[in-house]
């Protein structure tokens, strides 16, 4: 596995977050808004979007459900085989993650820090 281009200890692996909104910019290229508590910042609340491009596979949700998404486990967060994987709640694979309740499969993945 490569070291992923966000921290997600730093923000405790999304634990308890908000689902802003999710934005479908093309059929390939996705855009998911969280707001975050960040440990570098005293755990202020921050915003992270996570920018998916060369989507591969995804199971999305209606804008209106996102704010019903239960994220006390979290998000995680791997990149296995040149791909990363986004998914609800604490999985350990990519089966898991596509067991999840929302999912992003995709070649590139860069994010970007906002205010809350």
């Amino acid at each position: 596995m490569c070291r992923l281009p966000i921290d997600l200890e730093r923000f405790d692996s999304f634990k308890n977050t908000d689902l802003r909104s999710l934005e479908v910019i093309s059929p390939t290229h996705l855009r998911l808004v969280l707001a975050v508590q960040d440990a570098a910042r005293d755990y202020d609340w921050i915003t992270v979007a996570l920018d998916f491009t060369e989507v591969t596979d995804a199971r999305l949700l209606e804008q209106s459900k996102l704010q019903f998404i239960n994220m006390s486990d979290g998000a995680s967060l791997l990149h296995v085989d040149k791909e990363f994987a986004f998914g609800i709640g604490a999985c350990y694979n990519i089966q898991a993650i596509k067991n999840s309740t929302l999912y992003i499969i995709s070649k590139d993945l860069k994010y970007k820090e906002g205010q809350f």
